[in-house]
C-alpha cells in the first residue's frame, strides 16, 4: 500500500444541519492528502432514504466550502471513481453482497421484528451480549436459497468467526477486540439499501481509498470492516481514529450543550478563516506552539505525530477569541466588505424583508425590527419568559415544554413552516398545552419579543440551529429560576 497515491474521504449523511466534526474530519483528511500529494473525496452517504434530503446535501456543500474545504472528488465535482452518493450505488452493494452469501461468507436472515425481540429477551435472561445470536444460520443453505428466491423478507448479515480481531491504529498502535462484543451484522436492509459497514467497505475498496481517517467512535466498528475486507479477499486501507470533540466537561461534542452546527456559526459573523484554523487547532499544534495561522501553514507542518489523544474541548470562547484576532487585523474597508456579506446577503434579505414590510414606514426600521434574527445569542430573563403565560406557571414545566418542543423539531427532515406548524400542534395535543400558550413561550424564547412577524415563518428563517440553540437557553434560564412561591392560605 506504501507504493499507492494517497487517497482520503469523508462521508457525511445528508440527514441534518452539517456538524462541526464533519469540518473537523474533513480538515485533517484534507490537510494529510495536500501535504503528501493525495486526492481528497467527499461521498455522500444518503442510504437512509426517510431522513436524507437533497437539501441537506447542498447544505453540506456550501458550509464546507464556506469553512474553506475543497473536495478533489465528489457528487458535485465529479471523478473517475463514481458515483459518489451511495443511493446511486445500490446495484454494486447488492453484486457485492450476493458474492458473500454465495462464498459463504454471509447468509440471509429472515428473523422479523418479534423474533428479534424474543432473541434480545433471551440474550437478557443469559445475561449475554444483545445483539443477534445467530439464529438463522443453522437453516440449510438449500432451504435459505429457496425461501430468499420465493421473496420472504429478509436481510443479509455477516458471519462473524469466534476469535479476536487487531485493529493497528496510526494513532494508537495495536487495538485488540474481542468477536464476543460483534454480532452478526447485517449487511443488506430488508428494503434492498446497504448499511453503513457494507457500503463503507465496498465504497473505500472501489474508490482505492488508502487512509481511513474518521473519529475514534468508530474503532468498535473497524474489526468489522477488517472482517468484511477478509471476506472480499481485499487489502484493507490504514486506519486513522482522531480524537472525539469534546465539551468541557469532557462530555462528547453534542448540541445539548454547544451549537454543533456550521450553519450556525456562519449566522452569528464567524469568520471562515477562524472557524479553520480553530478546528485546526483542535487536537494538532504546531511547531512553535502559534495559535493564529492559516490553511497553508497548517498544510506544510500537518503530521499524525503532532495530534494529541487527549479529547479536544471545543470551546466557543475560544473560537470567539480567534474570530476577534483575525477581525481586529482587518482594513476596515475589507472588514465593512465582510460584515455586509456576513450579516446582510442578498438571499437572507430576501427571506426577511417580506415578513416586515407590511410594518415599516422608513428603511431606517429594518435593522431594529429585524436585530434578532443575526444575534450571536439571546438570553431572555426566565421572568418574562414565565410573565409570557398568563397567570404564570412554574418555570421547571416550561422548561419541560421547551425541551420537549425542541426535540420535535429537531426530528423534522424539512424546517420550513409547513412542517413546524403541525408538528409543534401535534406536540401540544399530544402534551395537553394550549397551543397559544406554547406559541407565545416558543417566540418570546426565540426572538426577545411578544411582537414579531408570523411564528412559523420567523423560525424557518431563523434556522434549525439558531432555533435549538435559543431554545435550550431559555430551557436552562428557566430551570435555575427558582419554583414559584404559593399563594398565601394555600
Amino acid at each position: 500500500m506504501s507504493d499507492r497515491p494517497v487517497r482520503v474521504r469523508i462521508a457525511p449523511s445528508p440527514t441534518g444541519d452539517p456538524h462541526v466534526g464533519t469540518a473537523y474530519v474533513g480538515l485533517i483528511n484534507m490537510a494529510f492528502a495536500r501535504r503528501n500529494g493525495g486526492r481528497f473525496v467527499l461521498r455522500i452517504e444518503d442510504t437512509d432514504q426517510e431522513r436524507s434530503t437533497r437539501a441537506s446535501e447542498q447544505a453540506i456543500f456550501d458550509a464546507l466550502r464556506w469553512v474553506g474545504l475543497e473536495w478533489d472528488e465528489g457528487p458535485d465535482v465529479g471523478g473517475p471513481f463514481g458515483p459518489y452518493r451511495q443511493s446511486e450505488r445500490t446495484p454494486i452493494y447488492r453484486e457485492h453482497v450476493a458474492r458473500l452469501v454465495e462464498s459463504g461468507a454471509a447468509y440471509p436472515c429472515f428473523c422479523d421484528g418479534p423474533a428479534l425481540e424474543e432473541i434480545r429477551k433471551r440474550q437478557r435472561e443469559l445475561k449475554r451480549n444483545k445483539g443477534y445470536d445467530g439464529t438463522c444460520r443453522a437453516i440449510p443453505r438449500d432451504e435459505a436459497m429457496a425461501r430468499m428466491a420465493a421473496g420472504e423478507p429478509h436481510v443479509i448479515r455477516l458471519k462473524v468467526p469466534d476469535g479476536t480481531t487487531t485493529v493497528h491504529d496510526e494513532l494508537r498502535g495495536d487495538v485488540v477486540i474481542d468477536h464476543d462484543q460483534i454480532d452478526d451484522q447485517v449487511l443488506l436492509k430488508s428494503d434492498g439499501f446497504p448499511t453503513y459497514h457494507l457500503a463503507n467497505v465496498v465504497d473505500d475498496h472501489l474508490m482505492e481509498i488508502t487512509h481511513v481517517i474518521r473519529a475514534e467512535e468508530w474503532i468498535n466498528s473497524t474489526p468489522k470492516h477488517i472482517l468484511l475486507y477478509a471476506a472480499f479477499g481485499w487489502e484493507p486501507p490504514k486506519w486513522v481514529h482522531l480524537p472525539l470533540l469534546r465539551n468541557h466537561d469532557k462530555s462528547k461534542i453534542s448540541k445539548r450543550k454547544n451549537p454543533v452546527s456550521l450553519l450556525y456559526y456562519k449566522q452569528i459573523g464567524i469568520l471562515p478563516e477562524a472557524m479553520l484554523n480553530f478546528l485546526a487547532l483542535l487536537g494538532h499544534s504546531m511547531p512553535d506552539e502559534r495559535e493564529v495561522f492559516d490553511l497553508a501553514e497548517f498544510v506544510n507542518e500537518f503530521s499524525f505525530e503532532r495530534i494529541s489523544l487527549g479529547g479536544p474541548v471545543f470551546d466557543v470562547e475560544k473560537l470567539l477569541w480567534l474570530n476577534g484576532v483575525r477581525i481586529r487585523a482587518m482594513e476596515p474597508a475589507a472588514l465593512a466588505d465582510r460584515i455586509r456579506d456576513a450579516m446582510l446577503p442578498k438571499d437572507w434579505l430576501l427571506q426577511v424583508v417580506p415578513l416586515f414590510q407590511e410594518r415599516m414606514r422608513a428603511l431606517g426600521e429594518f435593522m431594529p425590527q429585524a436585530a434578532f434574527f443575526r444575534q450571536p445569542a439571546l438570553d431572555v430573563p426566565a421572568a418574562e419568559l414565565v410573565g409570557a403565560i398568563k397567570g404564570g406557571g412554574d418555570p421547571k414545566v416550561l422548561a419541560k415544554w421547551l425541551t420537549e418542543a425542541g426535540e420535535r423539531l429537531d426530528g423534522l427532515r424539512d424546517f420550513e413552516p409547513a412542517t413546524i406548524e403541525p408538528a409543534l400542534r401535534a406536540w401540544c395535543e399530544e402534551a395537553n398545552v394550549p397551543t397559544g400558550t406554547l406559541f407565545m413561550l416558543l417566540r418570546l424564547s426565540l426572538t426577545g419579543r411578544k411582537a414579531t412577524p408570523p411564528l412559523f415563518e420567523t423560525m424557518a428563517v431563523l434556522g434549525r440551529a439558531a432555533c435549538s440553540q435559543r431554545l435550550r437557553t431559555a430551557a436552562a434560564t428557566l430551570k435555575a429560576a427558582p419554583a414559584p412561591k404559593p399563594a398565601p392560605g394555600a
